[in-house]
């Protein structure tokens, strides 16, 4: 794979990271498509669960939409292998294509009986993202300039998270007003916009290597790079154990609000705050990895989420308020860390792989995490709970600042 086109500004321009990203065409367009197809996967996120509940009035099924999604995760050094066996621009089309196709049939789900439907093209809709994660990562790694990694993973941040503001409520909006098929149809729509993004790329790709190995040793050999890499692994743990322990406090939200005297509807304010902290440091990512290095910039801010989750624990709305956007500050960096240290020390012919088993072992001990924090908050003091899942942040951030 070869890159279209590689800037070297002087001047000025030079020192201005945030812009030479938006100004690079490549670069533009991948942020560009993040922001369309985040809108769409968020409000579907969102609406799904609310639709579940309303044909069957259950909880707990209404909860196994998220599983449904966050299941092909576990999943990701196989899925990412696909990534690698073929040319990364028609697979991020076809994979847009092939889902808003697949959206179209919940026009169908008009009954409990039906939603199996729903369930099914949730755990495809959560397959195709891990392999288009990552198609995108390694595409992305050939076509931004690798000085810019850092400053364009923290502005995917940004446009993620920003649309973590905005779409659910205009997803549960429309649900409202139309019903679950409308959000459907508005994802679906999101992912023709994405398709027209991804084809106007200007990134050549030379067909891949015929494979010499089964697919059972490919997905091997990304996993024994990841693991074998002195960089790349302690990040990728330290991520595993964020992740985890974020998965816990997130069980812990309603805990909170019930301690601070407010209705559950609460939450939603302390998690708008979040985003709110996500974005800006996705905004502050690029300067300050390149300033602190990868490691120093994840340990650090996990020693803040660190130090805002143990605050949780102490019932006054103010300080809810802070440690949330601290949460949010904090909790991307190890994100961004490790993602950008894949991209930049991983070789191309095998970054789908490895950037999914990365993903894999970062993002699926969340899942593990909130439901260890929903059995924990019931039999365990957030008072004790908070402040120990702040003591296992710090001891993580202290061993990634460890050579």
């Amino acid at each position: 794979m070869t890159k279209a086109h590689r800037k070297n500004p002087a001047g000025p321009e030079a020192r201005r990271p945030l812009v030479r990203v938006l100004r690079d065409r490549d670069a533009a367009l991948y942020l560009a498509g993040v922001v369309v197809s985040g809108f769409g996967t968020s409000a579907l996120w969102l609406a799904s669960g609310v639709w579940v509940k309303d044909l069957t009035g259950s909880d707990g099924l209404a909860a196994l939409c998220v599983l449904a999604m966050w299941t092909p995760t576990l999943a990701g050094p196989l899925l990412g292998t696909v990534a690698d066996r073929v040319r990364r621009k028609p697979l991020l089309i076809t994979a847009s294509l092939l889902m808003a196709c697949l959206l179209l049939t919940l026009f169908a789900v008009d009954s409990r009986d039906s939603l199996w439907l729903l369930f099914a093209v949730l755990f495809v809709y959560g397959a195709a993202g891990v392999v288009h994660d990552a198609a995108e990562s390694a595409l992305v790694a050939a076509a931004v300039d690798p000085d810019l990694l850092g400053d364009f993973n923290g502005l995917r941040t940004t446009a993620n998270e920003g649309m973590k503001l905005v779409a659910p409520p205009a997803g549960a909006g429309l649900y409202a007003a139309y019903g679950g098929p409308s959000v459907a149809l508005l994802d679906a729509a999101t992912f023709v916009l994405a398709t027209g993004v991804y084809a106007a790329l200007r990134v050549r790709e030379a067909p891949p290597r015929r494979p010499m190995a089964n697919w059972r040793r490919q997905t091997a050999e990304g996993a024994r790079h990841l693991w074998g890499h002195p960089g790349l692994r302690p990040l990728v743990l330290a991520g595993g154990i964020t992740m985890l322990c974020a998965g816990v406090n997130g069980a812990a939200v309603y805990a909170v609000v019930d301690a601070l005297g407010h209705s559950p509807a609460y939450a939603g304010t302390l998690y708008a705050v979040q985003g709110a902290g996500s974005v800006a440091v996705g905004l502050l990512a690029g300067p300050a990895v390149r300033r602190l290095g990868g490691r120093r910039f994840a340990a650090t801010g996990i020693t803040l989420l660190a130090v805002a989750v143990a605050a949780r624990a102490v019932p006054s709305d103010a300080l809810a308020l802070a440690s949330s956007a601290a949460i949010g500050a904090g909790l991307p960096t190890v994100l961004i860390a490790a993602l950008t240290a894949v991209q930049h020390e991983t070789p191309g012919p095998i970054l789908g792989r490895v950037a999914a088993t990365a993903d894999s072992l970062v993002l699926a001990p969340n899942v593990l995490g909130l439901a260890a924090g929903a059995a924990l908050v019931e039999t365990v003091s957030p008072w004790l709970l908070l402040p120990a899942v702040g003591a296992v942040l710090l001891a993580t951030a202290t061993a990634l600042r460890s050579p």
